[in-house]
């Protein structure tokens, strides 16, 4: 059976570089490159052995402003078969509720599929609630913090990454699952592709592509029913490290008596 996946991606901005503007309450993304969010590559990669294994397609998603396409075309030369970018000045400012009704109103002008799969979370966000919103949005069910896919005959069957372990999960198709980084390692694009994509023009779909999909009324800021009104960047002044001498063994323990101490254990 060959399978017809969506994976939403977001470009972020490289968090190892990036500012935050702690007056206007958000990430300065002018002030760092723009990437492919990390673990929606994992998310990438897992529906790209998908396809190898079962056939079928991988549509790679994103909502952005036109320099996302580079984004998307990177999706392209790692695998992705398509790519569409929702890129309309009425998406600007959307929070997770606007974002995931507006990617979930691209999934519908798909004509549907059978899989989307997310990243778990974005590094600039950091929210996890996208792709479980999506899937209320898109009438299905979720399976989130997916390690591995067990087995996919119609039925899913995956692995589920949570705190007090491994959990087995089973849905009926169609579902969305949020993948971890401990997910597949992403593929290293070909040369080949790059070329391929490189030349690929992306599909660009704008509010107006929506409009018998996705209600407008929940498209943007004014869509959007949350506000981020302050961002706080913890100051590094002040932090003192501490080094233990002897054995790793005696570190160890020091370590430890010093955290049970503390209270933290």
């Amino acid at each position: 059976m060959a399978y017809r996946i969506v994976v939403p991606v977001k470009q972020v901005p490289d968090m190892q570089r990036v500012k935050f503007d702690t007056k206007a309450g958000r990430v300065d993304r002018s002030s760092a490159p723009g990437v492919v969010n990390p673990v929606d590559l994992n998310a990438l990669e897992t529906a790209l052995r998908i396809r190898d294994t079962h056939g079928g397609s991988v549509t790679a998603i994103s909502m952005g402003p036109l320099q996302a396409e580079s984004a998307l075309k990177e999706c392209l030369a790692r695998g992705a078969d398509r790519a569409v970018l929702l890129a309309d000045r009425a998406f600007a400012g959307s929070d997770t509720w606007a974002t995931s009704h507006t990617l979930a109103g691209a999934v519908k002008r798909l004509g549907g599929c059978d899989l989307v799969i997310c990243g778990e979370k974005t590094v600039d966000g950091d929210t996890g609630q996208v792709g479980p919103e999506m899937a209320e949005w898109l009438g299905m069910p979720h399976v989130s913090y997916v390690r591995e896919i067990v087995e996919l005959n119609g039925r899913l069957k995956v692995l589920c990454d949570m705190n007090d372990g491994l959990h087995l999960a089973e849905a009926q198709l169609p579902v969305l699952i949020t993948v971890t980084r401990r997910a597949y390692r992403p593929r290293y694009a070909t040369p080949q592709r790059i070329f391929t994509a490189v030349n690929t023009k992306i599909e660009r779909w704008s509010a107006e592509d929506l409009k018998d999909v996705a209600s407008a009324h929940h498209f943007g800021v004014k869509g959007s029913p949350t506000r981020v009104t302050k961002i706080v960047v913890p100051p590094l002044e002040g932090r003192k490290g501490q080094r233990l001498a002897g054995s790793p063994a005696e570190a160890v323990a020091a370590l430890m008596q010093k955290l049970e101490m503390g209270g933290v254990l």
